[in-house]
């Protein structure tokens, strides 16, 4: 019995070896990129043109990228155009994963697992995309080709947003969406609202990307993006489709499959319709649990797709002049799902729901520079203060982006640094891709005119004190980490640059723990639970360190 156990443990790592090398090996059909003019045209640091296509970053200091031309010549053009901004995302990724990795042995078997894990992913993403990842990957930074080649590395990075919500441990994303109409809005057409609060450290966020893509098949369209990537997290096309995308709650996949955010590209690209954006979403194969909201001015209505592994749901709202999304469930596939009901019961999901539900119904007649406040918001329920950094809050000041829509008129408006708080950046679809038709410009095709200013409040004394509590929080966690001692006055610093955060408080107790000041730790615990905790878990851990530091004494 152990010798078959052992045989067939032996002939499953065979065949997974065997999937592994062959997926690293794949690539797609680039015939015909010999002929593909690669050569960039340095017109100043802040503008590059390639053939038609081009890169001009704007006084917000937002590159916008104008791509036409079939997949391989997309592909290429984008990563020729934009290969120092593909550096600097790489750069920050994978030092993200040393930080979180720091053992090189571990990083290695990291490597294994992660190719492992993700052999099968390229039967899933349609050719067209993988086309135009390889003309990207081409760019790739060649330091990192130990852990897998460009292209195989770069279809991996499409798969980070799925992989980083699965880990239940790593909070990665916490997004909150919304669409108002008719009494709702200004104008009674369709406006939505989202923050994406995917986060991969600092440097991930600094640099964004209005990608304006003109493709050979489908609709043109724009989304907001960054170096290296052609999934869409966010974005419209010419036929007033919206697209953004809410994580949901995911046990740990075994297989990659198809990345949401190719997903949510095909709909954007595709479709002209919310029917035609469900066919799409139906008939891909996902990995991990997803919302995908979908707005259609035409239409005047937004749906939710809600996908998983092992479901599919649409939700539409009936009687109603708004729709919010947070990271749980609301159609009636998902009633009954347990994982669903545990994360309205235990996260900060249901919260953030109530919360914008609130912020939208004392909203009177919704226009971008109301929801563009809604976004910024960082209070609690009832205006209750919970500290900067709350998931709790829509506001959790780590967004990679903002971001506003008024479908009916192909209008968007995108948040530029920090976070989304500083100026919304307004463009016309129409207007900027005929300008784009006229030849290489060598300014905005931004109206800025119709921005919407910065927050006053990052101009405040507030502010530049959560900036610093952020670098402490950092610097002392990995001391603790790392049990490396951490003064005291550390512990006061964190309390005092944010007072109404309940981490701050339980940190600061960590600190008085691991120096076995076991009397302010149970102070510090205390005064951490009477605030706005974040989950269930983290209200048990709290009250784990409270009876450990009792027993201590």
């Amino acid at each position: 019995m152990k010798l078959r156990c052992l045989l067939l443990v032996i002939i499953f790592f065979c065949l997974a070896s065997c999937g592994v090398k062959r997926s690293m090996e794949q690539r797609p059909d680039i015939s015909g990129i010999e002929k593909i003019d690669t050569t960039r045209i340095k017109h100043h640091d802040s503008f590059y043109s390639l053939g038609n296509n081009q890169l001009y970053q704007n006084e917000q200091g937002i590159w916008e990228l104008y791509l036409e031309g079939d997949a391989l010549e997309r592909g290429v053009a984008n990563g020729s155009l934009t290969r120092e901004l593909i550096h600097h995302q790489e750069i920050a990724f994978m030092d993200k994963l040393q930080e979180m990795v720091p053992s090189e042995n571990y990083r290695g078997f990291l490597k294994s697992v992660v190719s492992w894990f993700n052999r099968k992913m390229y039967l899933h993403v349609p050719e067209e995309f993988k086309t135009e990842i390889y003309g990207v990957s081409r760019y790739g930074l060649k330091r990192y080709e130990d852990f897998a080649p460009a292209y195989i590395r770069m279809l991996y990075f499409h798969g980070a947003h799925d992989i980083g919500h699965a880990l239940q441990d790593l909070m990665l994303v916490g997004c909150t969406s919304f669409a108002a109409w008719d009494s709702k809005t200004e104008d009674g057409e369709l406006l939505l609202g989202r923050n994406f609060d995917f986060y991969a450290g600092d440097d991930f966020g600094e640099q964004k990307i209005a990608a304006f893509v003109n493709p050979d098949q489908g609709h043109k369209f724009m989304m907001y993006t960054w170096g290296g990537f052609i999934g869409a997290v966010s974005g419209m096309n010419e036929k007033g489709i919206t697209v953004t995308i809410n994580a949901g709650k995911s046990k740990m996949p075994l297989l990659a499959k198809t990345p949401i955010s190719l997903v949510a590209r095909e709909i954007l690209q595709y479709a002209g319709s919310t029917a035609e954006a469900i066919e799409i979403a139906k008939k891909r194969e996902v990995f991990v649990s997803e919302s995908i909201m979908v707005g259609s001015g035409d239409e005047r209505k937004t749906i939710l797709i809600e996908v998983s592994p092992t479901n599919f749901g649409v939700f539409e709202v009936q009687n109603s002049n708004q729709l919010i999304c947070s990271n749980h469930f609301q159609s009636e596939a998902y009633k009954r799902d347990k994982r669903n009901l545990r994360t309205i019961k235990e996260s900060h999901s249901k919260y953030r729901y109530n919360r914008m539900q609130e912020l939208i119904s004392k909203a009177e007649k919704l226009n971008p520079e109301k929801a563009v406040a809604v976004l910024r918001n960082m209070k609690g329920l009832e205006d209750k203060k919970i500290g900067y950094g709350n998931e709790k809050a829509i506001n959790q000041l780590l967004a990679h982006h903002g971001i506003i829509f008024k479908p009916k008129e192909r209008k968007v408006w995108v948040s530029s640094n920090p976070y989304q708080m500083g100026e919304f950046v307004a463009y016309d679809l129409e207007d900027a891709f005929s300008k784009f038709q006229y030849g290489i410009i060598d300014k905005s095709v931004a109206v800025t005119e119709e921005n919407i200013a910065e927050s006053d409040f990052i101009h405040t004394k507030k502010f530049q004190e959560y900036e610093e509590f952020r670098k402490l929080e950092i610097q002392v966690k990995e001391q603790l980490s790392n049990k490396i001692a951490v003064p005291e006055a550390s512990a006061e610093r964190l309390v005092n640059l944010n007072p109404d955060f309940w981490e701050a408080w339980f940190l600061a107790g960590k600190v008085y723990f691991s120096n076995a000041d076991f009397n302010n730790a149970i102070i510090h615990f205390k005064q951490a639970g009477k605030r706005e905790v974040t989950t269930a878990s983290d209200v048990e851990m709290i009250e784990k360190m409270i009876e450990k530091s009792y027993r201590k004494l």
